[in-house]
């Protein structure tokens, strides 16, 4: 029998999150970002559910042409563009559009002879200091990039928002007045908005918007779950009770003893842990559903274990079933818990956690999905 570990992927709740992206920002094409393996939930079966998307970001050329592989055919950006002149070749072939933040990126696409032009996005630094030019360059830069028979003709432009999940900070008023400012009669298409954006700033739509964390169901805003940005957990990671014991007041539970039992009380052991990418920091606390009925972890969290203080639930059994985030317990309340956001527990899960991709959970528990990565 396997190991009872699974990331239950809801593609519906996925189709579901892309129409909440719609509604948010009418009339804007949307780069559906996919980048770390769409998030943890796998590529290709996210692509799939949201194959109404405008266009796919990916942080790599690899994940581009997995994606071209699988038959995917619409635009396809390298948000961080190129990372070595040797790519750019493949990058044409396949029309894979990039993302150019630096000089040197530059001097590649004009040093070199490609089969087809490739569409460019210039990154503009507004405020991140992270990747981009200068506000100021961008004229310069497109007229540079323009003049290339290897750039595709519009140049388009992007900038990210460093601070858009604080709907009243100066942060994101700063960063759109300067890219207005640089953009003033280019008349160029650009992207900005990321999750944040586009559910809080509408005026930093443009023609493009990238959501990321809201497409799986989580909000980007601190103190916020999915469901009330009217988004649907995508990914419910389940495993099941392995064993369940009494023990006596006193006694201290797994490495280091870290937390000891109030009374006598009984404890279960569920099947996950920090090598599945479950949080080893989560405390004593963390909340647990065991038969749908909260639970705090407790004591440390082992590579393949953690132990559950089963007093909620005293009837619990062996093969009961336990979910770690997801249906029922928001991926950002676990996150807060365990002093980390939902982005690091999605992505940070690991390849040994099989993910079940299906049509609403319910049907993915009752023996009707499929696996894909």
């Amino acid at each position: 029998m396997s190991r009872p570990l699974r990331a239950f992927v809801d593609a519906s709740a996925l189709a579901h999150n892309l129409r909440r992206v719609r509604e948010a920002a009418p009339g804007r094409r949307v780069i559906a970002i996919v980048k770390a393996d769409a998030y943890g939930h796998g590529l290709l079966a996210a692509a799939d559910a949201l194959a109404g998307a405008d266009a796919f970001g990916v942080a790599a050329l690899e994940e581009a042409l997995r994606l071209r592989a699988h038959g995917v055919r619409v635009p396809l950006v390298l948000l961080e563009g190129f990372f070595e002149v040797g790519e750019l070749e493949a990058i044409a072939h396949h029309g894979v559009d990039v993302a150019i933040h630096h000089p040197w990126q530059v001097e590649a696409l004009e040093s070199v002879r490609l089969e087809a032009p490739v569409r460019v996005w210039v990154k503009l630094d507004t405020g991140m200091l992270r990747l981009g030019f200068a506000p100021g360059q961008a004229r310069a830069v497109c007229d540079r990039l323009q003049a290339s028979p290897n750039v595709a003709s519009p140049v388009r432009f992007m900038t990210h928002l460093a601070a858009a999940d604080d709907p009243a900070g100066p942060g994101t008023p700063r960063q759109l007045a300067r890219l207005g400012a640089a953009l003033s009669g280019l008349e160029a298409e650009a992207s900005v908005a990321n999750s944040a954006g586009v559910l809080a700033w509408p005026e930093s739509h443009a023609q493009w918007v990238r959501p990321g964390i809201m497409l799986y169901g989580a909000s980007p805003f601190p103190g916020r779950v999915g469901a009330q940005d009217g988004l649907r957990p995508v990914m419910t990671l389940e495993t099941r009770l392995i064993a369940v014991s009494r023990a006596v007041a006193g006694e201290a539970v797994g490495y280091s003893g870290t937390w000891v039992c109030p009374e006598d009380m009984p404890l279960g052991v569920a099947a996950v842990g920090y090598g599945d990418g479950y949080p080893r920091h989560a405390p004593s606390g963390t909340p647990v559903l065991v038969n749908g009925v909260r639970v705090p972890l407790v004591g440390r969290v082992s590579m393949d274990m953690v132990t559950l203080d089963l007093r909620p639930v005293p009837d619990a059994r062996p093969g009961d079933r336990v979910i770690l985030w997801g249906e029922g317990l928001p991926v950002e309340e676990v996150a807060a818990a365990a002093g980390t956001i939902s982005y690091q527990l999605l992505c940070g899960l690991t390849t040994r956690v099989p993910r079940v991709v299906g049509t609403g959970h319910r049907l993915a528990t009752s023996g009707t999905a499929s696996h894909a990565l």
